[in-house]
């Protein structure tokens, strides 16, 4: 059966017509692929714009903050909450601080993105440092423990963790797990010159030949307990390493700290609740009455700490433990753009007027609409 002039005109006009729709789709679907191409670069232009733009102004928020502590370090010996550097800085825009510059014209500021800084600085040695539970030759210090009982007892913390706790970092430091770092400079290089504590005296020849046979001997007897040791935890964070609960280790977070070397806490800076807990004998009461105290007059010496506890008995001062001076502090500094922010933590070190960045953190994230900045 021979098929009709009019059906077969009809049949081309199909076939046609789904070639054009296939067509079509095909140069949309294409268009889509290319305008999505298109559009991922830019984001992903915009964010690496971004992260470098919001990673120069926190270097140079923390090179600012280099700046004052150096600066504090030539003015005296003693540091307390009436300085400078311990002034939080509130979120603040930040073209605010580019019109302050006489040599930035208004018309410069227009088009810049809304960013928002905030920082501050805190005394890393305001809170026990529990590096001074192990000593060098990964011996336990009494004091320092006796200080972390105080703070778990007051905490209502298991006083077993505390066990744990110095075994562990016991471990730890015996089997090399500690890495400790040498501080950074301000070009993000390390530098060896700096690697050892220059707060630590020299040690004579005669002094470190006595001390050798008992590292050696200390060494040799925890060859098969280092095995298998965790390493060394660098933050609080971290404690997790040593087999601490979570909930202990944030319950302890805002009272201790893990510093490079020992260190006194700065009874001009710390909590009442880290002073209870680093000073033998100490209650909760005297601890409180030396706070609200140096709130009217920084402490300067030990005598001026005596003086406001002569009705408590048995308490001492030990300047080993306790101090009136800071050679580490944290410094925190957070930019945010639209919903996006970016926070970074650092650990300085400070030795007379010189600044050394020993670690820094970064963090980034996106803000939930409607949430606080």
């Amino acid at each position: 059966m021979m098929t009709t002039l009019p059906a077969l005109r009809g049949r081309q006009r199909g076939a046609a017509l789904l070639t054009a729709l296939i067509t079509v789709t095909l140069v949309a679907t294409l268009a889509a692929a290319a305008l999505w191409r298109q559009w991922r670069a830019t984001e992903v232009e915009a964010a690496e714009r971004s992260r470098l733009q919001a990673s120069l102004l926190l270097s140079g928020a923390l090179d600012w903050s280099r700046l004052i502590l150096s600066e504090d370090g030539r003015t005296g010996s003693v540091d307390h909450l009436a300085e400078p550097w311990a002034v939080p800085l509130a979120e603040a825009k930040l073209t605010s601080f580019l019109a302050a510059d006489k040599n930035v014209a208004s018309d410069a500021l227009e088009g810049l993105p809304d960013a928002f800084l905030s920082g501050s600085i805190t005394d890393a040695q305001s809170r026990l440092n529990l590096r001074n539970l192990v000593d060098s030759g990964g011996r336990p210090v009494q004091s320092a423990v006796a200080a972390t009982r105080k703070l778990f007892d007051l905490l209502d913390l298991p006083p077993a963790q505390v066990d744990t706790l110095v075994q562990q970092m016991r471990r730890a430091l015996l089997a090399g797990g500690s890495v400790t770092q040498p501080p950074i400079d301000g070009s993000g290089a390390t530098t060896d010159a700096t690697s050892a504590p220059a707060s630590t005296p020299a040690t004579s020849p005669a002094a470190a030949q006595s001390q050798v046979p008992a590292q050696s001997t200390a060494s040799s007897t925890d060859d098969g307990a280092a095995s298998g040791a965790p390493l060394m935890p660098q933050r609080v964070e971290q404690l997790g390493w040593l087999g601490l609960p979570a909930d202990t280790v944030a319950a302890i977070a805002p009272y201790v700290t893990l510093l490079p070397q020992s260190t006194a806490v700065n009874l001009n800076t710390a909590s009442a609740e880290v002073i209870f807990a680093a000073i033998a004998q100490l209650d909760m009461a005297s601890a409180r009455k030396l706070v609200e105290v140096r709130r009217r007059q920084y402490f300067s010496k030990s005598e001026d700490v005596s003086q406001q506890l002569a009705s408590a008995t048995n308490v001492q001062i030990t300047p080993g433990e306790v101090g009136f001076s800071t050679s580490y502090f944290e410094v925190r500094g957070r930019l945010r753009m639209d919903h996006y922010w970016v926070e970074e933590t650092s650990l300085l070190n400070r030795v007379s007027n010189v600044v050394n960045i020993v670690w820094r953190q970064r963090s980034a994230g996106v803000q939930p609409a409607g949430g606080a900045g």
